[in-house]
């Protein structure tokens, strides 16, 4: 099975984007955010015609999260277990089960700057994902949280650490709570890979030539429960889903990520 996770930043504008990279790559699970569509606009027929199942949770103004698959999609759950109305217009967490895998799609705050109230409810979502994970799954199941984290895990995830001093996405209280989160018992999937390798990003800033300078973070995370953990064979920062900023199919700010898992 190969578990995709991909920020599109706007699924209208990378749709044809995106239709060549499945044609290329052919995930069996893929997870998009910010999809920036309602669900009424979302393209169930296209994505249908490519031989995937799809569920979508977004409200067409921001965020916006979906699930693709080719081996089946049951039980999707927007949002939080629970919430109120106003959370799930959030629009930033989908779950389905996919081939016997429970699969999240999530798309965490930005956090803008350190101490600011967007900050703080960061941190409070990360926690809440955190105790909604620990109520509906067990580290015993098949389990897989991707997406667009908004935290770089560690300093080798960023190009140059002093540039980011007192800033959002490497702060420790970002980092303690996606530690927090991995503590239900989640291994970094393309960690299990690349173990130590530095320089490998999955977002860039569209501003100064950040991506042909090798100025990035890597924030899109595929998080694993022991049974998927052992099963990792393979994982890929797709660059080349990145490029041609120039052309009339401009990229998003984030590339694909992308793990493979052997047969149990």
């Amino acid at each position: 099975m190969r578990i995709a996770t991909w920020n599109v930043n706007s699924l209208k504008a990378r749709m044809a984007k995106l239709e060549q990279w499945l044609g290329d790559v052919c995930p069996d699970v893929v997870c998009l955010q910010e999809t920036k569509l309602a669900d009424a606009a979302f393209p169930t027929l296209a994505f249908s015609a490519l031989g995937y199942e799809s569920a979508h949770h977004g409200n067409g103004r921001w965020n916006g999260v979906a699930i693709l698959s080719k081996v089946g999609l049951e039980d999707p759950q927007p949002g939080f277990a629970g919430e109120e109305l106003a959370d799930i217009e959030e629009c930033r967490l989908l779950t389905a089960t996919c081939g016997g895998v429970r699969v999240a799609s999530v798309y965490v705050p930005n956090g803008r700057s350190v101490g600011s109230q967007f900050w703080i409810a960061k941190l409070e979502w990360l926690d809440r994902l955190r105790r909604d994970l620990a109520e509906s799954c067990s580290p015993d199941q098949e389990v897989a949280v991707c997406g667009d984290f908004n935290v770089a895990p560690e300093d080798k995830d960023v190009y140059d650490i002093a540039k980011f001093v007192g800033a959002t996405h490497v702060s420790a209280e970002e980092r303690h709570a996606l530690e927090e989160l991995r503590a239900f018992g989640l291994s970094d999937a393309f960690r299990e890979v690349y173990p130590d390798t530095g320089q490998l990003f999955s977002w860039w800033d569209y501003r100064s030539g950040d991506f042909h300078k090798g100025r990035g973070m890597r924030i899109d995370l595929v998080l694993v429960t022991e049974p998927l953990r052992r099963r990792v064979s393979y994982a890929l920062i797709d660059r080349e889903a990145r490029k041609g900023m120039g052309s009339d199919r401009p990229p998003s700010d984030h590339a694909p990520v992308f793990v493979d898992f052997a047969d149990g």
